[in-house]
């Protein structure tokens, strides 16, 4: 295992649509994420963010194995009405930024705060950039399969946890399962780095990144 503590930027670690800066959130020494200023005032939905490559980028290879960390995430005053502090690990991302898969939480869709239905269910997400984006893992598999509930809220520090496999991916939430032995929608056949992932009207804190490569 590898730890990152991210009390610091990692090294080598490449900004994407997003500024970052160490903070202290309570006791906790943490990475800072939120979208830069231009992608917020000029961006282009679904081209600059909603599940786009907006990310801290950490030149780590990774194929298939276990990334942890712990995250707290909460609304921007400026958040858009659809906004749910959007924040996550990438992994996979091709060296161009063009691939990546990711796993995220949105803590406004958490039991804790009693959303209605259907946020209720919609707390955790997997996707795929480009192709794999939560709308049309929503549209091809209406069982819901690539999303799950939480219990969670904003503004609390979260454990997401991401078993990644050569064509499956679990993810667990506050040591739970929330996503068991989902099929991976990125290339199975390549690596990439990893990457803290934030989206439109959040602003993140990340702590204690930790790398477990799979067993050869």
């Amino acid at each position: 295992m590898t730890i990152h503590p991210l009390d610091v930027m990692p090294d080598g670690a490449t900004l994407h649509g997003v500024t970052a800066s160490p903070a202290r959130v309570g006791d906790r020494d943490a990475l800072r994420v939120t979208l830069t200023d231009e992608v917020i005032a000029r961006g282009v939905p679904d081209v600059d963010y909603i599940d786009a490559p907006t990310f801290v980028r950490i030149p780590r290879a990774f194929e298939a194995g276990t990334v942890e960390v712990d995250l707290l995430s909460r609304l921007r005053p400026d958040a858009p009405e659809y906004a749910r502090a959007f924040a996550g690990v990438a992994w996979h991302i091709s060296e161009d930024i063009d691939r990546f898969e990711c796993a995220y939480v949105r803590p406004a869709n958490g039991r804790k705060v009693s959303p209605p239905p259907p946020r209720d269910v919609r707390a955790v997400q997997y996707f795929a950039y480009p192709d794999w984006k939560f709308d049309r893992l929503r549209r091809d598999y209406p069982d819901g399969r690539f999303e799950s509930g939480a219990d969670i809220a904003p503004d609390e520090w979260i454990n997401l946890c991401v078993e990644v496999g050569v064509t499956t991916v679990t993810v667990r939430v506050d040591g739970r399962v929330a996503l068991h032995d989902i099929e991976a929608k990125g290339d199975p056949a390549t690596g990439g780095a990893l990457g803290l992932w934030v989206d439109i009207g959040t602003e993140a804190f990340f702590s204690n990144l930790r790398v477990t490569p799979a067993q050869s």
